[in-house]
């Protein structure tokens, strides 16, 4: 957005009109002990085209890499005019639409946002965003245990990103809700189910799981559903332009679908800012966190927006109230809105599409490398596991110096799977990125093989 400067002549018609005759005289209630006088460590002032310069040469200082890294960001293209739109100063320093009369504009965005959510997932309800995935896969087990009322424990299989496990187990650790791992199928990546689990609240069913693994994802469903239990839908929203929403997921669907937003539209940053989703059905809106956006209209027949579902108590109830969490990511969910609205449906397909094409494409290309395997038979979506018979890290590190980020090791989240890597593609990645990395992986490969043993540890 860009910055207008108050003029002399600005600042003087505001003094004017205040009666202050200077800037100090009207901050004199500030005392002179806590002023801080002249910043020392800020530079002098430069002209724009110096400033334009010196950030190129920052920015130049990160390198550009083909990027083959996932895990729940994602390098997805994002038409120019997503964010050319987002940062308009009507949506960028808009505040918290609590005055209806005044925030129209956000509260339609924030309207079909929710409605376009709902769409994705097949529920009923979506709320105006959480902070991130991991948080509202928290707030989902939270709400799981409250709507259940009966049991505390919540099924949680080790293929849900161990950050997001992490972030759940700080949320609820001290509320006394229990989390029970449940372990995958060495085979197929995919999550076993215990004979008899007892009593518990809620299952969360990943689709794709972090290993990329497709999830049986109707039987998980109807088999909570059997045990009394909520079935909590965890997606990367990418997908559900191609895979069966949550909605629809056995026989019911699910009750609550989450995720993280940032592959709608949200670039790759050093750890956001980016958004969590949350949908379910019309049978736990009461224990949704956050707020929810309606239509209806005025006493003239006129369509408005407003907040028809707000969980103010959140703000003063403490330990009783809904959520600890009062307020959603505007901006991203702004941006989020123009993406899946410029693409629409056959656009997100496409994407999804794409990125899982070039997946199987590279994945077919390394398999055939001496000291690559698959590490699961099963279908995966955008992202595959790939077994090294060499270190993962060294190799990873010598992708890194050819300008490749060729995946994540993955080994010390999953040791028992040796020495591995999380492999994603995406449809900003063409045949010969795809090309580039098998024959410089296949070259690394050979090359450590030959070379005599080292002295030290890696």
């Amino acid at each position: 957005m860009p910055f207008i400067p108050h003029t002399e002549e600005d600042v003087s018609t505001m003094l004017g009109a205040i009666g202050a005759a200077s800037i100090e005289e009207l901050f004199d209630e500030i005392p002179p002990a806590l002023k801080t006088g002249k910043l020392k460590d800020v530079p002098d002032g430069l002209p724009e085209m110096a400033v334009a310069r010196l950030m190129q040469e920052r920015a130049s200082q990160d390198g550009f890499w083909s990027n083959f890294i996932g895990a729940g960001v994602y390098e997805h293209h994002i038409p120019a005019a997503i964010w050319q739109i987002t940062t308009r100063g009507e949506f960028y320093s808009a505040y918290t639409p609590y005055q209806a009369e005044a925030s129209q504009g956000t509260l339609q965005l924030i309207y079909e946002y929710q409605t376009m959510m709902t769409r994705l997932t097949g529920l009923d309800v979506s709320n105006a965003s959480l902070y991130d995935g991991a948080s509202a896969l928290a707030e989902a087990v939270l709400m799981a245990v409250r709507s259940h009322k009966t049991s505390r424990r919540v099924l949680v299989p080790k293929t849900v990103h161990p950050i997001y496990r992490s972030v759940v187990v700080t949320t609820v650790k001290n509320q006394g809700i229990e989390l029970v791992e449940l372990d995958y199928d060495a085979a197929t990546g995919k999550t076993v189910l215990p004979a008899d689990p007892g009593a518990f609240a809620g299952l969360v069913i990943p689709q794709p799981n972090l290993l990329g693994v497709l999830e049986d994802v109707h039987a998980m469903t109807d088999w909570a559903h059997a045990k009394g239990a909520l079935a909590i839908a965890l997606v990367n929203p990418t997908t559900l332009a191609v895979l069966e929403a949550p909605g629809k997921w056995g026989t019911k669907g699910a009750d609550i679908a989450v995720g993280e937003g940032q592959p709608l539209g949200a670039p790759m940053a050093s750890g956001g800012p980016y958004f969590g989703f949350m949908c379910c059905r019309q049978d736990f809106v009461r224990q949704m966190p956050g707020r929810i956006v309606g239509r209806t209209v005025d006493l003239d027949g006129k369509p408005g927006f407003a907040l028809t579902l707000q969980a103010r108590e959140q703000h003063i109830r403490r330990s009783k109230a809904t959520s600890n969490i009062c307020t959603n990511q505007g901006l991203v969910v702004t941006a989020a809105t123009q993406y899946m609205s410029l693409l629409g449906p056959q656009g997100l397909a496409k994407v999804a599409s794409n990125s899982h094409a070039n997946t199987v494409a590279l994945a077919d290309k390394l398999a055939t490398i001496p000291g690559v395997t698959r590490a699961f038979a099963s279908p995966y979506f955008h992202e595959v596991v790939l077994k090294l018979n060499d270190n993962a890290k060294a190799v990873l590190r010598a992708l890194r110096a050819q300008g490749i980020l060729g995946g994540l090791d993955i080994s010390g989240w999953y040791p028992e799977l040796g020495q591995a890597i999380l492999v994603c593609v995406t449809e900003t990645k063409t045949a010969a990125d795809l090309d580039h990395y098998a024959q410089q992986l296949e070259r690394i490969l050979s090359k450590r093989r030959e070379a005599p043993p080292c002295a030290y540890k890696s």
